[in-house]
Formats: C-alpha cells, sequence, structure tokens
C-alpha cells in the first residue's frame, strides 16, 4: 500500500485545537500573542467573581520582565477589554493606605505622576487563581481620569494589603498571532 500524502496522521493531530480556537477569549496558559509590536506569552488565566454576579476573566501577559494583565468584561450584553499594569499603593501621591485603614474608604480624588483620578465606584468580590474555586475577597475602587482614556483601581486585600492597578480599554483587533504553545 502507497503511502498516502493528504492522510492525516491521527496520532499527531490535536483534536482540542481548532483555528476558532485562536482568539483572545480562547487563550490558554502557554498562547503567545502579539500586541503593540511585543510578543506576550500568556502565563496565567483568572477571574474575579462581583458580588453583583458579574464576572471577570483575566490573563497574565508576559513579556520579558513586564507583565500585563488583559481583563475581558461582559455587561449588558457589550464585552469590553482593558489592559493593565499592577503597581504598588505607593505610585500614588499621599499616604492612601492610611486614609483607607482610618476612613475605611479611598479619597474621591487620587493623583498618580501629576494626573488626577475621580472615583467612579466600588465593589466587592473574590479573585480566583486559574481554575481554583476557592478564592480570596478583595475590595476595589475604581478610578477614571477627567478624558475618560485611563483607568486606576485601588484593591484592598485584607486589612494592610494595598493594590494600585492602572490601564486602559483596547481593542480585540489590537491583537494579533494569537498561537497555542508550550504549557
Amino acid at each position: 500500500m502507497a503511502w498516502n500524502f493528504f492522510k492525516k496522521d491521527k496520532d499527531k493531530e490535536n483534536p482540542e485545537m481548532d483555528i476558532n480556537d485562536l482568539v483572545l477569549s480562547k487563550m490558554k496558559p502557554g498562547f503567545l500573542v502579539d500586541y503593540d509590536m511585543k510578543t506576550y506569552q500568556v502565563i496565567g488565566k483568572n477571574y474575579y467573581q462581583w458580588d453583583e454576579n458579574g464576572k471577570t476573566l483575566e490573563w497574565e501577559l508576559k513579556q520579558g520582565s513586564e507583565v500585563l494583565y488583559l481583563e475581558r468584561e461582559e455587561e449588558d450584553g457589550e464585552i469590553s477589554w482593558s489592559l493593565s499594569r499592577k503597581l504598588p499603593i505607593g505610585v500614588l501621591e499621599g499616604n492612601i493606605a492610611d486614609h483607607i485603614i482610618e476612613n475605611e474608604d479611598p479619597p474621591e480624588t487620587v493623583v498618580m505622576d501629576g494626573v488626577s483620578f475621580y472615583f467612579e465606584e466600588d465593589d466587592i468580590g473574590t479573585y480566583h487563581k486559574g481554575d481554583n474555586p476557592k478564592g480570596l475577597q478583595f475590595v476595589v475602587w475604581d478610578y477614571s481620569d477627567d478624558r475618560q482614556e485611563k483607568s486606576l483601581s485601588i484593591e484592598q486585600w485584607g486589612e494592610t494589603k494595598f493594590d494600585v492597578t492602572v490601564g486602559f480599554e483596547v481593542e480585540e483587533y489590537q491583537f494579533s498571532n494569537i498561537l497555542p504553545g508550550a504549557n
């Protein structure tokens, strides 16, 4: 029997991988994706469960020492994407951590690098690393700049641990060359 060049080798075929899986919302750890002329590796896929029944998906993207967080949120049937980075709370002007501990809320306006951010909303949620059903509870306060171009969130984890997340909205078309990689 002659070898058939066009016949698929079933042992080498990956039944889990489909060309339709190469979209942002179906990325898994190990995938590669290009953004802003850089290639990032997906190093984690996490999610936030909000007390008001919402859910935000998060992919950790790494390129060298840089780590970005791509988030997908669906509200009222509309999908939005944002890209952010985490920073220590000390990047904000003033002692915001002490203000939150003393007043149980941050100020209405916070400043980072000379840019003012204005309070918009707060929420309580649970952060889930990977598919872990047990999560960490936290409180988040969301801010935006006066042009509504940048967002800033202050996250409180427990009594005295705080993080700041700074980001902006992105569109799915800004990402390209989504490829499966090694897990």
